[in-house]
């Protein structure tokens, strides 16, 4: 990995953040309606993992998807535009927070009901060796979607398919706000995939480069005809499950232990102890993503509405 490609990693990492706290504010503000699940704390996870990729791999994920958005190639104007549902967001404003997608990228969302995309990512994955391509499919969900239907269907159709496919949890200790060992059987979720002969490991997801390097070993294990695999990828969310989260669940202390392992602070200190970039240049990487969190909060305050018409587009495929 050269220099430039450190930079866009830090750089994305800081840019998720700043975005998510000035969404937040918009959301206090009444700007952004619906739900609102915010990605602080993770930006590790989806960073190094998507900086794994290649162009031709498939992402999708669940409802915490603006961070993923943006590791995928989305600009931070149509992410913001779209949390404020506006005709210049990715989908012209009709998903919002939950379905932010973009097929030209390879990202295929953004779905809001817990653990539905898994099945659909088996169904892309099958579509893509059909046709002989040597894509990978990359599923993200919540260590809470492990408990239902649809993460065992869809893992046990991949491995029976011997699919492309890389199911990565996000394990951020808690589904809503119901810990880990008080939902699941096993304390580790990796183990979920013993059940169908399924590899799987576990990694930290609070340090980005552990995160890209097994997801790179991984994503080509699969590439190279290893059939699915999983990673679980242990991090946290500094903030509530979602704006209205009240966190009675979690104790202060709790989350002060994990702040200090933020992970854009432990990046910032990998790069500057293996002489990779300086303060001054990661200084200078923050002031400019500062000023492009708040040039798409410009953007997305004096874009249009969406017209009324526009409600009765895509309700069918057009010809």
């Amino acid at each position: 990995m050269d220099r430039q490609e450190f930079i866009r990693m830090y750089y994305e990492m800081v840019l998720i953040r700043r975005l998510e706290e000035r969404a937040a504010e918009l959301y206090a503000q009444g700007k952004i309606g619906g739900f609102l699940h915010l990605y602080i704390g993770q930006e590790a996870v989806s960073t190094g993992l998507i900086s794994a990729r290649r162009p031709e791999d498939r992402v999708i994920t669940a409802y915490r998807d603006h961070g993923v958005a943006i590791n995928c190639g989305l600009s931070a104007n149509e992410v913001m535009a779209e949390l404020l549902g506006k005709a210049t967001g990715c989908t012209g404003g009709r998903g919002g927070s939950m379905h932010l997608v973009d097929v030209n990228k390879n990202f295929w969302g953004g779905h809001a009901i817990v653990g539905a995309h898994i099945p659909i990512a088996t169904g892309m994955a099958l579509g893509d060796y059909y046709k002989g391509r040597k894509s990978v499919t990359i599923c993200m969900f919540g260590e809470g979607a492990t408990n239902i239907g649809y993460f065992h269907e869809g893992l046990n159709l991949a491995k029976v398919w011997n699919l492309p496919v890389l199911w990565v949890c996000e394990n951020n200790q808690y589904g809503m706000g119901t810990a880990v060992d008080r939902a699941s059987a096993v304390s580790e979720i990796r183990q979920k995939a013993e059940g169908y002969g399924m590899k799987n490991r576990r990694c930290n997801g609070m340090n980005v480069m552990e995160v890209y390097e097994t997801a790179k070993e991984m994503i080509e294990e699969v590439r190279a005809g290893s059939g699915p695999q999983l990673l679980e990828i242990v991090t946290y969310r500094f903030r509530g499950h979602s704006m209205g989260d009240p966190e009675r669940y979690r104790r202060s202390e709790e989350v002060r232990q994990w702040l200090e392992n933020d992970p854009i602070g432990l990046f910032r200190r990998y790069l500057m102890e293996k002489d990779i970039i300086g303060e001054e240049a990661l200084d200078e990487q923050d002031k400019l993503a500062e000023q492009e969190v708040d040039e798409a909060v410009r953007f997305a305050e004096s874009s249009p509405e969406p017209a009324p018409e526009e409600l009765f587009r895509h309700v069918y495929v057009e010809e």
